[in-house]
């Protein structure tokens, strides 16, 4: 079980960024060479990762954060902790990706607007944090239905 605050767990957000870092040479994004990678953090401890995959059928691609989560759903995972994000141009990480609606929408869905993290980071020296509820105000979540 992860129990600590993430907020306040340096370790562990170096190590997400690390492990997204890892998984950027698989992304697949032939049309607009643009890669990214994630990893994502459950309560449970495990953590999984994803990369973006484009088609050339463009509304089938999927983003490297929702390929992270989902994955980590199809395992059984619920509670969603913190998403650390890596990514730009030609497999670097030069520049600091932050999640689009839908992969907002969807972390809304798994993890709390106040406590989830997300970590958009060239390295894992430097990083952006933000609360989900800074990226996505005034959401609609679980509790709405």
């Amino acid at each position: 079980m992860y129990d600590k605050d993430i907020r306040n767990d340096e370790d562990m957000k170096r190590r997400l960024i690390e492990m997204a870092k890892e998984k950027l040479q698989n992304s697949y994004a032939p049309y607009s060479n643009y890669n990214v990678a994630a990893a994502a953090l459950f309560d449970s401890g495990n953590i999984y990762t994803g990369v973006n995959v484009e088609s050339a059928s463009l509304g089938m691609t999927i983003c490297a954060e929702r390929n992270a989560i989902f994955h980590a759903i199809a395992e059984g995972e619920r509670k969603l902790i913190a998403v650390a994000i890596v990514g730009g141009t030609n497999r670097e990480c030069n520049e600091y990706c932050v999640p689009c609606g839908a992969c907002r929408q969807v972390m809304r869905d798994f993890g709390d607007k106040e406590s989830m993290i997300v970590l958009s980071a060239k390295t894992p020296d430097d990083y952006l944090e933000h609360t989900l509820d800074e990226l996505l105000p005034y959401s609609f979540g679980p509790e709405k239905l």
